[in-house]
């Protein structure tokens, strides 16, 4: 005969086992992509992109995120064009027969007036050099807020797509480039500026975040590019981590003629994979992928 005592116990490993049953059937996290790609259509005749036209940009730009092993919910576009927004909108959802829908910001110059991409190879305007967020699926709400700039050059913004249903803040963006006639005084003060408002902006409670693109520096431990770049972006790689982050270091593979420039940040340890496409010859950029689990 069994005693009091040891009934009870028997009854209370029972109940234990039936509440810690839920939890070890919990379905695992599901993955969630993101693909940037700075595709240098707008005014740099040294790319082949350069004068494309919209469904040639679509139809490319589509083929590189339907065809690698990351297939993105979410594509961060950095040199596009505000004309070729529909056509890639639609083009994607043809080919996926998912809906989506595509937020863009068209830079303008320090006059004021759009900062227009060159018109196609048919003479055909393509509007203004953009950067652009599209969404696959999901209801999303687009935001876009400005960044520090020089104001003899070009503006320069953010663009933040809210997903409720996968509790995603994506941010996309194209910093300053560093070149003479951009953020041209020592120090990077614009892209340290730029970046601190960047992650200012991308974190946003009760979601989690992901954001980059084309930011215009190297990586803190590269040993390349200027130093002060380098410690412009140490404050992202403390805040997340990168795509393509090699252990404690913070570098990663090249994304533009051997140097890295192009990013993908996410919540520490979440990243599941990391895809740099470099046999991409249509841009000076190669696509970076990311795949993490949410």
């Amino acid at each position: 005969m069994v005693g009091l005592p040891a009934m009870v116990g028997q009854v209370l490993l029972l109940v234990a086992g039936l509440l810690a049953a839920p939890s070890a059937q919990q379905s695992p996290a599901k993955p969630f992509s993101v693909m940037t790609w700075n595709v240098c259509t707008g005014t740099n005749s040294d790319c082949r992109f350069y004068r494309a036209s919209a469904l040639e940009l679509a139809e490319n730009i589509g083929r590189y995120a339907l065809s690698e092993p990351v297939k993105p919910d979410v594509i961060f576009l950095q040199e596009f064009c505000t004309g070729a927004t529909g056509t890639l909108e639609l083009w994607l959802e043809r080919r996926t027969g998912r809906s989506w829908s595509v937020g863009s910001w068209g830079l303008t110059g320090a006059d004021g007036k759009p900062y227009a991409c060159h018109p196609d190879r048919l003479g055909r305007p393509r509007g203004a050099q953009s950067i652009a967020v599209a969404v696959a699926g999901d209801a999303a709400t687009f935001e876009i807020r400005p960044l520090p700039a020089p104001p003899w050059y070009v503006g320069r913004a953010v663009i933040c797509a809210t997903i409720p249903a996968r509790k995603v803040h994506a941010c996309g963006t194209h910093l300053s480039s560093g070149a003479a006639y951009d953020d041209r005084q020592p120090g990077a003060p614009y892209r340290t500026r730029q970046i601190a408002r960047l992650l200012e902006i991308a974190a946003k409670p009760g979601h989690r975040t992901i954001v980059g693109g084309d930011l215009n520096v190297a990586p803190p431990d590269s040993g390349y590019g200027s130093a002060a770049g380098r410690r412009a972006v140490a404050p992202a790689y403390r805040a997340y981590q990168e795509c393509d982050q090699r252990g404690a270091r913070r570098t990663g593979g090249w994304t533009r003629a051997g140097r890295k420039l192009d990013y993908l940040f996410a919540p520490k340890g979440t990243v599941r994979r990391c895809h740099v496409q470099r046999r991409v010859t249509l841009s000076d950029h190669k696509p970076v992928y990311i795949e993490v689990a949410l």
